[in-house]
């Protein structure tokens, strides 16, 4: 049993796919924790209704959580805990989340992208928690990051800093409505596959399509990591050519910051020492040997609950002034 004085939170990881709440201690530990589909839930009502389900579930009443902290893949001003537009989900558009919650729950509640979430999360009970000067960045379908300064979160003038996959590494590059030549164009999930896609399709050899049966569409970033730890040259050229964009962003953000610390985390970070191996040999050849020697580059290790705790994290975090809603 949980001691009673220990102060929990409510954790609410808002995605494209699936909406996860949690009630976490201060220690980082999930007590309980609810899921349902996002499309079963996108209008706000029912988003709040499912809320309200779970604060009943979560004992609220009979114990008071700190806050509610929400993280959403999408652009947020923090402060006023406003989501501006939220991926993938139609009908949420400039939406005050943060003062709907505190309307009809009568707690404090905090919004922020997802990312910056994570961040906390790993600052605070996971990669992160013996530095205070940390850059996050997050491999999926795109790159996502987030900076952390004498372990505070650094949120910049419009509470968007941390942009690492529009940071520009090829000034010729292909031009994006975030600008040109941006690093996630080049990488993430759906680049990886496609080159490993059009390298086999024109006639090169490897062991992925022996592991997807001939069927390219099975290719995952996942099968690609098999492969290249079981040597296969495509696959490691192409963790070799991410890693190398990767080490040019992370260059820029070293000189800049100077971080103790990258902590790299999302799906692709999972493929473990055939992207990490490469990624730090590139970024080593890019610094003075001042920094080379101090950096360090780790992957995130709360793995699928870095977004339940990483929200709770963001109650956890709040100043005390701005708990009243200020």
């Amino acid at each position: 049993m949980k001691p009673h004085h220990q102060r929990m939170a409510i954790g609410i990881d808002f995605g494209g796919t699936a909406v996860k709440a949690g009630l976490v201690d201060e220690t980082g530990a999930i007590l309980d924790r609810v899921q349902a589909a996002t499309a079963d839930i996108r209008a706000r009502s029912a988003w709040l209704d499912f809320v309200g389900q779970c604060l009943r579930r979560f004992g609220v009443g009979r114990r008071r959580p700190v806050g509610i902290g929400v993280g959403v893949p999408g652009f947020v001003d923090f402060k006023r805990g406003y989501i501006y537009n939220l991926t993938n989900v139609p009908g949420w558009t400039r939406v005050p989340l943060a003062g709907m919650l505190r309307k009809r729950f009568g707690l404090s509640a905090f919004v922020d992208n997802d990312v910056n979430a994570f961040a906390l999360g790993e600052c605070a009970y996971g990669a992160g928690r013996r530095f205070s000067q940390v850059v996050f960045a997050t491999l999926g379908t795109g790159v996502g990051g987030a900076v952390v300064i004498d372990g505070r979160l650094y949120r910049g003038a419009y509470s968007m800093a941390g942009e690492i996959g529009h940071i520009s590494i090829n000034r010729h590059g292909r031009r994006t409505p975030e600008g040109r030549g941006g690093l996630e164009t080049y990488v993430g999930n759906m680049r990886i596959v496609a080159a490993a896609t059009r390298a086999l399709r024109a006639g090169r050899r490897s062991l992925l399509r022996d592991l997807v049966k001939n069927d390219l569409k099975r290719l995952t970033p996942k099968t690609m990591a098999l492969a290249a730890r079981r040597g296969d040259p495509l696959a490691r050229e192409i963790f070799d050519a991410m890693a190398d964009c990767l080490a040019t962003a992370f260059a820029s953000v070293t000189y800049l910051l100077q971080p103790e610390v990258i902590i790299v985390g999302g799906g692709v970070a999972q493929s473990g020492r055939v992207l990490f191996d490469p990624l730090r040999r590139h970024l080593r050849e890019r610094l003075h040997p001042f920094f080379a020697e101090r950096i360090r580059v780790i992957p995130a290790v709360l793995g699928a609950d870095a977004g339940l705790i990483g929200c709770a994290a963001l109650a956890f975090a709040a100043p005390a002034d701005t708990r009243d809603g200020r």
